[in-house]
């Protein structure tokens, strides 16, 4: 009866073992690189010219293992974007932060490259201007896509496009893009 016992003890701490390699949480933080496109860009008659904003994100990650070469990482992210809008005269910044859920499938191309694709929805928590625009969405549905280079088995660097697919303001053509840079560790 003691081997039996023995026997189960071991079979489940090495199951649990291999459980716990198949699921890894992180953090990480970085860089955006954020605009906003779309043709009803406009803040009155007067000519702006439209440029890109620096801001950041920060947020959680879990990484889950499906097979050897293939896993699904969702992320919780808060993210700043936007876009500044100035003339000769006057400098507007548009800059909203959003809860972003990025769900991607990661395919490892070798052992320190992947391939990350997946939908992001992103949720308005706040927003900053300085200028009457159209009202803000408060939902946001994108598409990313980019890769993530495993320096060590803890750390790991990422490039990301996210292309927002739905309109970031009310009754107008505007979309967010953002370039994220990041770097984080996974546990």
């Amino acid at each position: 009866m003691k081997k039996i016992i023995i026997t189960a003890v071991v079979v489940l701490a090495t199951s649990l073992g291999a459980q716990a390699q198949l699921v890894k949480f992180g953090i990480k933080a970085g860089l955006n690189y954020a605009n906003q496109t779309g043709s009803d860009i406009n803040i009155t008659t007067a000519n702006y010219d439209k440029e890109a904003i620096t801001s950041y994100h920060a947020g959680l990650i879990v990484e889950i293992k499906v097979t050897e070469g293939f896993a699904i990482q969702p992320e919780l992210l808060y993210s700043t974007q936007g876009a500044t809008y100035k003339n000769a005269v006057q400098e507007f910044k548009n800059e909203l932060g959003y809860i972003s859920i990025p769900v991607l499938a990661k395919i490892n191309l070798n052992k320190y490259v992947s391939l990350d694709l997946g939908p992001q929805a992103s949720f308005l928590l706040s927003e900053r201007k300085n200028v009457s625009f159209k009202e803000s969405e408060t939902f946001e549905f994108g598409a990313a896509s980019g890769l993530t280079l495993n320096v060590t088995k803890g750390i790991f660097i990422q490039g990301r496009y996210v292309l927002g697919l739905t309109e970031a303001t009310q009754n107008a053509n505007v979309k967010n893009s953002v370039v994220q840079i990041s770097a984080g560790f996974k546990f």
